[in-house]
């Protein structure tokens, strides 16, 4: 995966970000004499297995630096783009805050939008970053964001089902079709797509179409690269997902859970569904609901002919600063010790993927805490093709187009042909009128 992150850098700078300067040196990162008491608002998203991890990393902190009080604010994902957006247009926002890939299109097109980190390199030390996965973060020449991780989504399976089962992991896109019927006999499931998370089933969607055709969904600069055939493609593997048994439909999600997300269903937690996609930056919160070593990685879906492209990664998300903070130096104190702490790294573990700062990796590895899921998942994608996910495929409206389509088809109430002409469409439009 690290070997596709230079071209990812690329592609972006032609897009979004603009180019790195030279590499970053060495910095004194011990700036308690220059920093003032004061209370600073922290926010982030996902599950509990970093909401416990953050919250013990924050009274480390309050106990090396007792003048300087961290407010947490923390969540689930559903819902969360449109909070703090809400609170970053009502000069509300967090001092701090975790961000996902797409918040810089829709909040900083400009690079105003967040506090420029540039202008703190005395106390945020980059040196452990990598030029070109800094750039992840640079907008209009301002370095906007630090990229926390980079990763991307992996299947993963409930070992002690597919035993029972005498189920294999499937390798091909055909293995887990047939994985339907076997599951299907037993009331179970073989995987499932979290409809909470925002476009999960989409993307799967997507990475079977681009192995099939080799096209890309979307480019960097947010042009549709998809054909409407292409759609109708994705569409259509969709339903035949739901129509085997591989998947519960849109329907039968609804009534059993609810507006939950998957991994807080019984459904997961009792093992009626045996697999899930998931970041490799997220799965925490699914293995932490399961026995210890049940959630096990499977293989990356490939087609019959051995194609193995097609699955994407990306900034899985990044720290910024409130451009309307009073207190920017404690601030990015604060960011460089959630980045680069040696000790807050042992805390935090690969809650949030493994680290892009070398400091940080170097203290898991040193601890033997570079393993687990996130890592395998890593390792899987290294040794593949990947392309990368264009920031604009995340923006909230596009995730309202794919869901929208993705539930016609599951409830019946258009064809997929109908649903692809309006998908694409729908797609051209919205993505012609923001880059105007």
């Amino acid at each position: 995966m690290k070997n596709n992150i230079t071209a990812l850098a690329a592609m972006l700078g032609l897009a979004l970000l603009t180019s790195c300067g030279g590499s970053a040196e060495s910095k004194d990162t011990s700036p308690d004499g220059r920093l003032d008491p004061c209370s600073l608002r922290f926010s982030w998203w996902g599950g509990d297995d970093r909401h416990e991890a953050t919250l013990k990393a924050i009274d480390l902190w309050e106990k090396k630096h007792p003048d300087i009080k961290i407010i947490p604010e923390y969540g689930g994902w559903d819902g969360w783009t449109e909070k703090v957006s809400a609170q970053i247009k009502g000069g509300t926002a967090p001092d701090v805050m975790q961000i996902n890939y797409d918040w810089l299109i829709s909040l900083s097109m400009d690079g105003n939008g967040f506090y420029d980190l540039g202008r703190l390199d005395s106390i945020l030390d980059t040196s452990g970053f990598d030029d070109d996965v800094l750039c992840f973060g640079r907008v209009g020449g301002k370095l906007n964001a630090v990229t926390v991780s980079v990763s991307g989504r992996g299947l993963f399976y409930n070992s002690d089902v597919y035993k029972r089962l005498g189920a294999e992991y499937p390798e091909t896109w055909d293995d887990l079709i047939a994985l339907g019927e076997v599951f299907g006999k037993k009331g179970a499931y073989p995987l499932d797509l979290d409809i909470q998370s925002g476009g999960t089933a989409w993307y799967l969607a997507v990475v079977y179409v681009q192995q099939r055709t080799g096209r890309e969904f979307l480019s960097m600069d947010g042009v549709l690269g998809f054909t409407r055939d292409d759609m109708k493609m994705a569409l259509d593997f969709y339903k035949e997902l739901e129509d085997n048994h591989v998947i519960r439909t849109i329907r039968s999600r609804t009534d059993e859970d609810g507006n939950a997300a998957l991994y807080q269903s019984p459904e997961f937690i009792d093992g009626s569904i045996a697999g899930v996609l998931e970041w490799g930056s997220s799965v925490g919160k699914y293995e932490m609901v399961l026995p210890d070593g049940v959630l096990e990685a499977g293989p990356m879906l490939k087609g019959d002919s051995g194609e193995d492209g097609g699955w994407m990664i990306k900034p899985s998300l990044l720290y910024a600063i409130s451009s309307k903070t009073k207190y920017p130096d404690e601030a990015a104190a604060f960011m460089d010790f959630l980045l680069n702490d040696t000790e807050c790294a042992v805390i935090l573990g690969t809650t949030r993927g493994i680290p892009s700062s070398s400091y940080a990796e170097e203290s898991l590895e040193e601890n033997g805490l570079l393993t687990g899921l996130a890592q395998e998942n890593d390792q899987m994608l290294e040794v593949l093709d990947t392309s990368t996910i264009s920031p604009y495929m995340e923006l909230p409206r596009m995730k309202e187009f794919y869901n929208n389509a993705i539930e016609k088809v599951s409830y019946s109430t258009t064809d997929t042909a109908e649903a692809a002409e309006e998908l694409y469409n729908s797609i051209n439009e919205y993505l012609e009128k923001i880059r105007r």
